[in-house]
């Protein structure tokens, strides 16, 4: 049974690696989330089998089992209800029930070490990194959830950052001098103090990041999941758990790296929460911006005389739930012959990919869809861009205002468009909570509406016109 188990375990890790590749293709991503699912599947039937015929069956297993049931049960339900605009939300808390277990793992698993009468220092150290990474992923994942539901407001006081670095130091230096015999500690007494310092760390680590830097954060906290489930493997020396931890962990830290190359941020800069030039919230610029009105049927006209529109989407098409019409659009101008092309921001939305998934969702081809880099310097060629629900990534304050939070951040140049149509509700300000200034272009006007509302409206005039 051993030598099945095993080899369960390396066909699991095999469909990790495929699922992986696959995630980075939206058009394979689906089918990658079932391979590496059904690898976790044969992985975990593979283990309880080989715990029935290892020995008598225990109310440990019994209790195993109802537990993996119940999480199936709960996480497809919740998967099932969860809305577009609430999966950050969900991440964020799934990413917090994967610290929450590293971190109860490390706790539970202190305490056979100590009733064990296992004196290796080595694996101490090893499970209270696990279950410190955990312990701060777990709380920090907490606070994006609140932030990103709106129930909590960025925190930026001089005691916030102090707490942080003190915390840290502290984690780092008590093993040390429990090791070295400076302090006198047990090992269940040390674990207890060190889970309660990383919980407080997480915390005050994400405290003061910005609403602009949420998806480095939802990433850099996935990852750091990823690290505490590779470690946490290393102490019950299973490949499976090792070698997922490590997919998860590398991918995570990829990622963030690759979203603040992005923003041309340093990760430095987005995990201390500071923004160049400014703090966050602060609009430094007294410039008033006069604003130019349009309207539905405007608007249909233009894009009736386009050749080529550009659609940018936010995470205001997400909340306004009109992504499906977005793809009406894209039909009934392409009937037209009007090409039409989807431009996405690599941060655009609450989390990594929202806007791809978001798109792919309603039926949104893969062609269509195109990087920032790909078309910034070809923006002019666009006569029309319909910027829905997006704010930030198209505030040329970023390029032009050194003193404006957000300077620096590259963006999508839709002022370089013949015209620009920004679909709004109000003049609400941004998730950076920075006045945007391609309002005040001359060749830009805003079209205040729900986008569903506005969006229904242009396809109803659209198909009323005749060339």
């Amino acid at each position: 049974m051993t030598i099945l188990l095993e080899v369960s375990y390396f066909l699991a890790m095999i469909s990790f690696i495929v699922g992986l590749k696959f995630l980075s293709s939206p058009q394979r991503a689906k089918l990658g989330n079932i391979i590496a699912g059904a690898g976790m599947t044969l992985a975990i039937v593979a283990t309880v089998i080989h715990a029935f015929y290892g020995g008598p069956v225990t109310i440990n297993l019994i209790l195993i089992i109802v537990a993996i049931l119940l999480g199936t049960v709960l996480g497809k339900r919740m998967s099932d209800k969860a809305e577009m605009t609430k999966m950050p939300q969900l991440v964020s808390y799934f990413n917090a029930m994967g610290g929450g277990c590293a971190l109860l793992l490390g706790i539970i698993e202190g305490q056979q070490l100590v009733h064990g009468g296992d004196a290796n220092r080595t694996a101490a150290v090893i499970l209270m990194t696990a279950m410190m990474i955990g312990a701060t992923s777990f709380s920090g994942s907490i606070v994006a959830y609140l932030k990103l539901s709106g129930k909590l407001k960025d925190i930026r006081k001089g005691w916030v950052s102090i707490s942080s670095r003190i915390l840290l130091l502290a984690m780092i230096a008590i093993p040390f001098l429990v090791s070295f015999e400076v302090v006198h500690l047990g090992l269940i007494q040390e674990i207890a103090i060190l889970a309660v310092l990383a919980s407080i760390y997480g915390l005050v680590f994400v405290f003061p990041i910005g609403g602009a830097d949420m998806p480095v954060v939802i990433s850099l906290l996935n990852s750091l999941t990823g690290v505490a489930t590779a470690l946490a493997g290393i102490m019950f020396h299973n490949l499976l758990m090792i070698s997922g931890g490590i997919f998860v962990g590398s991918a995570g830290v990829l990622l963030t790296l690759l979203m603040c190359k992005a923003m041309n941020r340093s990760l430095w800069n987005v995990l201390a929460g500071n923004f160049k030039g400014a703090s966050l919230g602060t609009q430094t610029s007294n410039v008033e911006i006069e604003i130019k009105r349009t309207s539905v049927g405007e608007l249909a006209t233009n894009l009736a005389f386009s050749s080529k529109v550009a659609i940018i989407p936010g995470y205001g098409l997400a909340v306004a739930q009109a992504q499906h019409l977005c793809t009406q659009l894209e039909q009934v101008l392409e009937s037209k012959g009007i090409e039409v092309d989807y431009i996405i921001h690599p941060v655009a939305g609450r989390m990594p990919g929202h806007m791809n998934v978001l798109l792919a969702e309603a039926d949104v081809h893969y062609d269509k869809l195109k990087e920032m880099e790909e078309v910034n310097d070809q923006m002019s060629s666009y006569d029309l861009s319909i910027v829905i629900g997006a704010n930030d990534v198209v505030n040329p304050a970023a390029e032009t205002d050194a003193s404006s939070p957000i300077y620096g951040m590259p963006i999508i140049k839709a002022y370089d468009s013949k015209q620009v149509v920004v679909i709004k509700r109000g003049m609400s300000k941004g998730y950076a909570g920075v006045e945007n200034n391609l309002f005040g272009e001359d060749n830009c006007t805003l079209l205040f509406a729900d986008a569903k509302d506005a969006l229904s409206g242009i396809i109803g005039e659209l198909k009323t016109v005749s060339f």
